[in-house]
């Protein structure tokens, strides 16, 4: 049952979490407008972006899996008080309240003021570049789980 349990949540982990880090970090590239008096849009295609937005939206709600799985798993194995499992659920649970309260909200703030004028466009400029930083900051946080699954700091297993 382990195994098969461990199986399911490296695979929600994939399908999950992947596509969510991949268009979260495409996102801002095409959602942010053009410089004012620049020449050509450069990437800016909100039409691009509103789809990589559903992306995110959707595949966090199918992320819920992944949790759900490692604690299973965790129980199964006996490890739910092992430092690194401890550490990983912190970080899993900063990533996922930084993805719902500022990257996604962010996404959608982006998508809703085109259009408003020059003053705004620097100002949505703006947002998307700490939209990516927060985005980065999300990912960094999901390498550091998976480096800590993989790894296991202190564990008696011999991984």
């Amino acid at each position: 049952m382990t195994k098969l349990l461990l199986s399911l949540h490296v695979l929600a982990s994939i399908l999950a979490v992947g596509p969510v880090t991949v268009a979260a970090s495409m996102f801002p590239r095409y959602a942010r407008p053009p410089a004012p008096g620049g020449t050509g849009a450069g990437d800016h295609d909100l039409r691009t972006a509103a789809f990589l937005h559903k992306i995110c939206r959707v595949y966090a709600m199918v992320g819920i899996a992944v949790p759900v799985l490692g604690f299973a798993t965790g129980a199964q194995m006996g490890v739910l008080g092992d430092a690194w499992l401890l550490v990983s659920i912190v970080l899993t649970a900063v990533a996922a309240a930084l993805l719902m309260a500022m990257v996604l909200p962010g996404q959608h703030e982006l998508l809703g003021e085109e259009g408003e004028g020059e003053g705004p466009v620097a100002e949505r400029r703006a947002a998307a570049g700490r939209l990516a930083m927060t985005t980065g900051i999300f990912n960094l946080l999901w390498a550091t789980v998976v480096v800590l699954m993989i790894v296991r700091p202190g564990s008696t297993t011999g991984a």
